[in-house]
């Protein structure tokens, strides 16, 4: 008999997912209050980055923590009252970022990271999305020797443990590659394995549109409750009731309120980004993705014009827009590409779902048989939501999994 699976969520994540669900023989349907794509996987980067192996850690040095402080830095800023609603994970989050702790996470978040190119390579050719994506690497320019230097040193270390490419360029060669720029740079680390894409709304579309094409619903509908029967899960939305065998929780950061209505506890706290797009000038034209690294933010030549992503402002999910970061970051950008005038009516923002041990939380839900969990991706759902897909139908299907899940589990948190 066929097993009847509701996937709520529909993002990079939720939609990868159903895919792999689909593959194994499942009967899938997609629940979300918005199209595919259009939440936090319509406003990152566009990057999949194979080069990530490192997650995103705390700050814990002084001279960082002194510049981030004032909260006037482009890379990272903060509201104080959602800090203190945020306090036990972000309390746990500097715990997991001492030398000792990130040291053993990481070959653990590589894993994943590592798989990234060829899941999303089996999605592309079955959406026949390839039109969406260029396989030229992405630019992480640096200002000074020094911050060079030591990404350098990492980028290798890096190359011998996980297999990363890039190449290290001075200022002449970045200039000859991109000859728009306006400003000077020490040199830059092309990271030549990353595939970029040009609409990464589009791209989960494409995927969402392939998950019907192959027989599975996706159905735009507001979850109103979830509950758990002696057989089955009782899933209520606005639209209708559906019921299932089984219920996959790929809701991102919204993921922790309806865990809580399950009585589950997850330490999940937000960190939100904004976009802007630019027109470009045809004479000096944005020829790759490029991360302005010691500032903090990304230019990206997208269909839609040149995208301007910001670094991480740690807030509540429902907090106010506040334009003060993404102002300082179009200011910086403008003093190294001459981006145009605004195209958007309105910034873009989004949160990104983070655990404090910056790893995803990928497993069945502890004590409730047949809910499935799949959320905390931090900045990495756009790359890892294709591999997460595979994993979990391995593990829902009792299949041998290709990476050991267990550092994902989400009772690594006690409780």
């Amino acid at each position: 008999m066929t097993k009847r699976v509701v996937v709520l969520g529909a993002g990079m994540v939720g939609v990868s997912v159903a895919w792999h669900l689909l593959k194994r023989g499942y009967e899938v349907t997609v629940i979300d209050r918005v199209a595919p794509g259009q939440e936090t996987s319509f406003g990152n980067a566009g990057i999949i980055q194979r080069e990530a192996v490192r997650p995103y850690a705390f700050p814990r040095d002084l001279a960082t923590l002194l510049r981030v402080l004032p909260n006037r830095s482009v890379d990272i800023r903060y509201r104080p009252t959602s800090v203190i609603r945020a306090a036990h994970p972000l309390l746990q989050y500097w715990h997991y970022s001492s030398e000792s702790k990130y040291k053993k996470l990481v070959p653990e978040y590589a894993a994943l990271i590592m798989q990234s190119l060829e899941t999303h390579e089996e999605m592309i050719t079955s959406a026949q999305a390839g039109s969406l994506i260029r396989k030229e690497g992405y630019l992480k320019l640096f200002r000074t020797q020094k911050a060079l230097d030591e990404e350098c040193t990492r980028a290798a270390s890096d190359k011998a443990l996980y297999g990363v490419e890039y190449q290290v360029l001075d200022g002449e060669q970045v200039a000859r590659m991109e000859p728009g720029l306006t400003a000077s740079v020490a040199g830059a680390i092309h990271w030549k394995q990353p595939w970029t894409v040009t609409d990464p709304g589009a791209l989960v579309k494409a995927y969402a549109d392939d998950v019907m094409a192959k027989g599975g619903e996706v159905k735009l509908a507001s979850l109103q409750s979830l509950q758990q029967t002696v057989e089955q899960w009782v899933i209520e939305t606005d639209q209708e009731r559906l019921q299932a065998d089984h219920v996959v929780m790929a809701m991102g950061p919204w993921s922790a309120y309806w865990l809580r209505q399950q009585g589950l506890e997850v330490p999940l706290f937000t960190k939100r980004g904004y976009h802007m797009h630019y027109q470009c000038d045809d004479k000096k034209p944005l020829n790759h993705w490029i991360m302005d690294a010691e500032v903090g933010y990304l230019l990206a030549p997208m269909r839609a014009g040149i995208r301007l992503t910001t670094g991480a402002e740690l807030t509540a999910l429902d907090a106010p827009m506040d334009e003060s970061q993404l102002l300082a970051a179009e200011q910086e950008a403008r003093a190294l590409y001459p981006i145009g005038e605004r195209i958007d009516g309105t910034p873009w923002k989004g949160g990104r779902p983070c655990m404090p041990d910056m790893k995803p939380v990928i497993g069945e839900a502890p004590g409730r048989k047949g809910l499935w969990l799949s959320f905390g991706h931090g900045h990495q759902g756009f790359t890892l939501g294709p591999a997460t897909g595979k994993l979990l139908g391995q593990m829902m299907g009792g299949e041998a999994t290709d990476v050991d899940m267990q550092p994902y589990c989400v009772t690594r948190f006690g409780g």
